[in-house]
């Protein structure tokens, strides 16, 4: 445990090997790390390096060959299928690079939706969508569609599914990099607001200057984690 307190990931000797015919690659090697609530991480590193594999495994979208995996206190590898569906929908929020929205579903449905998957009824369903846009600052974008709003308000609806649930953390891959220089900040300001109001956030980036905004810089070499540091401007 670090100086912030209570652990929500944790992750010790963690591998990854996929295996293509007789060729094994080893993705992950021998990664420890721990996350505690309320950070705001950068995973970066180039191509290859096993930040994307760290994620999704992260993210309960893939196991890792060997190794602990902790979120939230609950031990990950050995659930089945279903029950990580369960702890992706009820812990984690996903925002990806290309918005992953319905094109023809209003930015109001396209926020309901996880809940939708939660079983939650149409009622709540709505006052937290409508909550969540507002918390991202699009209440007056309610019942635009994706293909009328900006690259940056796409992202923010995405950003707005993602807090729905409540989840314990929000995993962006690259939420940046389909965004001009203006929305990239806006969406970035909006990260570091919800941080400050407590939510855990790790973004995948390999763009210097977004890592620096967070607070943490973890970075992937060759399957391994060389870097480890507060950013900057933490």
């Amino acid at each position: 445990m670090n100086k912030w307190g209570v652990e929500m990931i944790t992750v010790k000797d963690l591998n990854k090997v996929y295996e293509n015919g007789s060729i094994a690659v080893q993705a992950l090697r021998n990664v420890n790390l721990e996350i505690d609530e309320g950070e705001f991480v950068a995973i970066t590193g180039p191509s290859g390096s096993g930040k994307s594999t760290f994620m999704n495994i992260i993210g309960c979208l893939d196991r890792a060959t060997s190794g602990l995996y902790i979120l939230g206190g609950e031990t990950i590898e050995d659930l089945s299928d279903n029950e990580l569906a369960a702890i992706r929908n009820r812990k984690i929020g996903f925002v990806f690079q290309s918005f992953n929205l319905l094109p023809r579903t209003s930015a109001l449905k396209n926020v309901e939706l996880p809940m939708m998957y939660a079983g939650i009824g149409k009622k709540e369903r709505r006052a937290r969508a409508l909550d969540a846009l507002e918390r991202v600052g699009l209440g007056d974008r309610v019942d635009h569609k994706p293909n009328e709003l900006s690259g940056g308000q796409k992202q923010r609806v995405a950003v707005a599914r993602a807090l729905v649930n409540n989840p314990s953390i929000i995993l962006a891959d690259e939420p940046t990099g389909n965004l001009d220089s203006k929305s990239t900040q806006e969406v970035m300001d909006l990260f570091k607001k919800l941080n400050e109001e407590g939510v855990t956030i790790l973004i995948v980036t390999h763009e210097k200057d977004i890592a620096e905004q967070t607070k943490r810089i973890v970075s992937f070499r060759d399957g391994e984690i060389i870097v480890d540091k507060e950013s900057i401007e933490a």
